[in-house]
């Protein structure tokens, strides 16, 4: 019997686990980096272990320390969650060698699965229908996706339509492949335009029950990732489906699998082939539990302490749909955003697992996830429906977002037809443009009434020759307001737009300004009446756009190149983003150079127009 459990994971999952384990009278370890140190999941759990390390997201993949942390802690079991070392064989050996209960598959299945050319091979044995494996390099046929062998989420991974560009992205996905999981091999397959990313999640326990928990789909992704997933898919087919069960169970059984897993397929039309199993609780788990009405992790907690499944599944009944909530840049490529996140908060009746909280500082050493939002109905739209009206009445102050995004995903007439496939994204013009002029209304408004003095009436002058007027930026662009004199609060203004009475919720952090509405959510940055003078880039300078590692330098002092041309890559957050010139002309200055650390904002180089 578990009595505690340590967790060696971070974040929204840790969190999550500690539900189930509080629920179940089971004790919690929390292990932390240096910069997590008052991150929620720490200070819910019962016991927390500091991890040492010289980088912060290293310390999570030390499975000597993890294991450590255990035994100092007085755990008799370890939880891997996902991602870090939850799929990786020798932690799970490592942990059981020490005496403490695995909660997971068995090292030789997870070993079995986690070369993706390997399980190929194991799963086309198998009879589960497998796409032809490509060598990276004999590749003559084009499209091709390069895919990591190690790993998931989207890393290492790379669509590539032509000859000429193969070579960069091979090289590439596996500088990437290396980073996230220490492996850089790779491999290609035939890129299936306008399929379905679909997946079966399976729970086993060790006594030859394996469960089929219905499909997930998966196919709405940006870079490989996915941002929106639900259960059931609208694509499956009760033939399709049997079809997909079967091959997931047969997958299972071939590797002796133990535990919670999904087996991951591409489905188009109704032909469907593997891809792989994720020998660990998926992401996307809370669609299923919500449809199925049963806790995956409970399940796993059972199983490892040697628990039976009942021999019949449990039936599904309606619908769920997860979003996953980012911090990033919609107006610079989706870049990663960190800094403190000074409000957090999604109404409504939906399931939030989230890492954060008000107050929370996202760091740039990890994943930007800051929660998962999930909503469940009787039906598709009403799911829809619901989860929408919880992202735009959400407060998330400090950080950008692309909330905006999944509230125009959900509302979107083909999503809500169920027609979309891996390529949706790139198909929709999700471009959306908000009028910042009432929003910066009422933030002038609120900053006028908490300007207030005693009784006198708000905008109360000697002798009124004007309209007050207020200045604030909206990203670049700087909006100006004039306003009359009225009652109002700091925190709540209503105006009247063409009839309609609409509130707007103010919120104020330093020069920050915060405003939400039933009309959309807008940042705005206050303009002082007295700037302090600026520091001035030479012309053609290009700085860093986040803080990481020089991965490689494309151009050399003195080179010609084009507007567009690559300049350098930058890693971070276990993702590469290539830093491109703006215009044309020659690099005068290269004031970087490979595995070089830099900050947002220092000058990586400059590049004279011609």
């Amino acid at each position: 019997m578990i009595k505690t459990l340590l967790i060696a994971n971070r974040g929204e999952i840790a969190r999550r686990i500690i539900r189930t384990c509080q629920a179940n009278g089971i004790r919690t370890v929390a292990v932390f980096s240096d910069p997590d140190a008052a991150a929620p999941h720490v200070r819910e759990a019962d016991f927390a272990v500091n991890l040492p390390g010289a980088s912060p997201a290293e310390t999570y993949l030390r499975a000597d320390l993890l294991v450590e942390a255990a035994v100092k802690a007085g755990a008799d079991a370890v939880h891997p969650g996902y991602g870090f070392l939850s799929e990786n064989a020798d932690f799970a050996r490592k942990v059981q060698a020490a005496g403490l209960t695995w909660v997971g598959p068995e090292p030789d299945s997870i070993e079995a699965m986690g070369s993706k050319v390997a399980a190929k091979k194991r799963m086309a044995a198998a009879g589960v229908p497998t796409l032809p494996e490509l060598d990276p390099e004999t590749v003559t046929e084009f499209p091709v996706l390069i895919k990591a062998s190690a790993g998931g989420g989207g890393r290492g991974m790379r669509i590539v339509r032509e000859h000429e560009e193969f070579a960069d992205a091979l090289a590439s996905a596996r500088r990437e492949a290396e980073s996230a999981f220490g492996d850089s091999t790779v491999f290609c397959e035939p890129l299936l335009e306008h399929a379905r990313h679909v997946e079966v999640q399976i729970l086993a326990d060790a006594h030859g029950t394996v469960w089929a928990l219905g499909e997930r789909e998966c196919s709405i992704q940006r870079r490989h990732q996915k941002i929106v997933e639900e259960s059931p898919s609208p694509a499956v087919t009760d033939d399709v489906r049997k079809r997909l069960f079967a091959a997931a169970t047969a997958a299972a059984e071939s590797i002796g699998y133990v535990g919670a897993g999904t087996v991951e397929f591409m489905l188009k039309g109704e032909d469907f082939h593997f891809l792989e199993v994720n020998t660990r609780l998926q992401v996307e788990h809370p669609v299923t539990e919500l449809v199925y009405g049963v806790d995956l992790v409970d399940w796993q907690l059972r199983i490892a302490e040697g628990a039976r499944l009942p021999s019949e599944t449990p039936e599904p009944s309606g619908h769920a749909i997860e979003v996953r909530l980012y911090a990033e840049d919609p107006d610079h490529d989706w870049r990663p955003a960190s800094g403190a996140l000074h409000r957090f908060h999604v109404p409504g009746d939906v399931r939030l697992d989230s890492g954060v909280e008000d107050g929370s500082v996202v760091s740039v050493h990890y994943d930007p996830m800051l929660a998962k939002v999930i909503a469940y109905a009787p039906t598709r739209a009403g799911a829809a429906r619901k989860l929408a009206t919880a992202l735009e009445n959400a407060q998330i102050h400090g950080l950008v977002t692309n909330r905006a995004l999944l509230v125009d995903i959900l509302q979107n007439d083909a999503f809500l037809d169920g027609d979309t496939h891996t390529g949706f994204l790139a198909e929709h013009d999700f471009t959306r443009t908000v009028d910042p002029q009432p929003f910066a209304l009422a933030a002038a408004l609120a900053q006028a009434a908490g300007r207030r003095i005693g009784t006198l009436p708000l905008g109360w002058r000697n002798v009124r020759s004007q309209q007050p007027k207020a200045k604030f930026l909206f990203g670049d662009r700087e909006i100006e307001v004039a306003y009359d004199p009225k009652q109002a609060t700091p925190g709540v203004i209503t105006l009247d737009l063409d009839g309609v009475r609409t509130p707007f919720h103010v919120a104020a952090y330093g020069d920050l300004v915060e405003v939400d509405s039933p009309r959309g959510s807008v940042s705005l940055r206050v303009v002082p009446r007295f700037p302090e003078p600026e520091t001035k880039l030479a012309p053609g300078a290009t700085v860093a756009p986040m803080p990481g590692t020089v991965v490689r330098v494309s151009v050399g002092q003195g080179d010609q190149v084009e507007a567009g041309a690559e300049l350098l890559v930058l890693e971070a957050m276990k993702m590469e983003h290539r830093v491109l010139a703006t215009s044309a002309g020659t690099v005068t200055e290269l004031l970087v150079e490979q595995s070089q650390q830099v900050n947002a904002g220092d000058v990586l180089a400059v590049v004279e127009e011609s």
